[in-house]
């Protein structure tokens, strides 16, 4: 990804996307490897994306679960349609921001990344990955704010 500021919002209120070419297609792959473990159960990722929100509240029956699916996939597959954009109107931002969290927690799950001690047994190319989704996440929020 690039150096500096990878969102900055314009005075017209539209935020501008900084990645350079390998930034975006980080991006991009997060976004691709969300949509394919929703449609395949075998998928790595799946499980730790089809589990309930909060494991202790009843309201996570199928039918909740396939609602939230749903919302789900479809703001991921906004933010996919518009990872070559250079400017995001909101609605695309937060698309972006809920499907890069939703890959932080995929990708450090897939990871074995529950605790300090994981992170300090990671390999550098899995604390990259894990770093770079924060830093945007973190970027991202701020010009969300």
């Amino acid at each position: 990804m690039g150096r500096g500021t990878v969102f900055i919002r314009r005075r017209d209120g539209r935020i501008e996307v900084r990645l350079n070419d390998g930034g975006r297609e980080f991006v991009k792959e997060q976004f691709t490897m969300l949509i394919a473990a929703q449609q395949d159960v075998h998928h790595e990722w799946f499980s730790t994306l089809s589990a309930p929100i909060d494991p202790s509240q009843d309201d996570d029956d199928p039918l909740r679960s396939l609602e939230r699916q749903k919302f789900v996939a479809s703001n991921v597959e906004l933010a996919l349609m518009s990872s070559d954009d250079t400017f995001l109107n909101d609605a695309e931002a937060w698309a972006w921001l809920s499907s890069l969290q939703r890959a932080l927690r995929a990708n450090a799950s897939s990871f074995g990344l529950a605790d300090a001690d994981d992170v300090e047994q990671a390999s550098e190319p899995q604390l990259n990955i894990v770093h770079s989704l924060q830093q945007l996440l973190f970027e991202l929020a701020d010009v969300l704010s």
